[in-house]
């Protein structure tokens, strides 16, 4: 059967339940949010059936019906929103630490998107107000490009950062960049040539000192 209700109270019941008590992001079926509507539908529907019965035992599962329908979507609300919360701290993570090793396995295809456009986000803006302070410039966060109806915006050329020259005052391990570069593990003496905005990071973190230019 196309339509086959995989979504119970019962189950919807659990999901929430394990997200609850858990830390991390709980691995859904992948079409969980297909499942739910198909399982949402089904219920208006069979409502709909029992408001055209005037029968005394029809009037009672009317209003068992209802009562169900509105609980079920309080526990959809609130599993959303917990997910919601989980899938923030995650974005925060990766756009703090310029991490890929976040585990997005979880993660509908939905979810993963929000994730996505989250971390680039949180990026876009640690760049025009983080970096620009600790370069000692205004603040100045770069508008996304948007593309005219029908055309197609020519990718911009790869700007080459300044490089900064830093001495590492502690041991700091293998980390990856904003454009996925791969840094390090470098340990506490040694001498590299970062990209600013990644040096600064180590910088501001009191994990290294910069080497004035001469």
């Amino acid at each position: 059967m196309d339509n086959e209700i995989n979504i119970t109270y019962e189950t919807l019941f659990e999901v929430l339940r394990r997200e609850k008590t858990r830390d991390e992001l709980q691995k859904l079926d992948p079409t969980f949010f297909d499942d739910v509507v198909n399982y949402l539908k089904e219920k208006v529907n069979a409502l709909e059936h029992l408001k055209h019965k005037s029968d005394l035992f029809a009037v009672e599962e009317q209003k068992k019906a209802e009562k169900q329908l509105e609980n079920t979507k309080k526990i959809i609300k609130e599993l959303y929103e917990r997910r919601e919360k989980k899938i923030i701290n995650m974005a925060t993570d990766a756009s703090r630490t310029f991490s890929t090793i976040i585990d997005t396995t979880a993660m509908l295809n939905k979810e993963k998107m929000f994730f996505d456009y989250l971390v680039e986000l949180l990026n876009r803006f640690r760049k025009g107000i983080l970096f620009s302070i600790m370069e000692a410039k205004p603040p100045e966060i770069e508008k996304p490009k948007q593309e005219e109806p029908g055309t197609k915006e020519a990718p911009a050329p790869a700007e080459t950062p300044e490089d900064k020259l830093i001495r590492f005052t502690h041991s700091v391990p293998k980390f990856f960049g904003e454009n996925l570069e791969e840094y390090g593990p470098f340990e506490k003496e040694d001498i590299a040539k970062l990209p600013t905005s990644v040096a600064n990071i180590l910088i501001g973190k009191q994990r290294a000192e910069e080497i004035a230019n001469k």
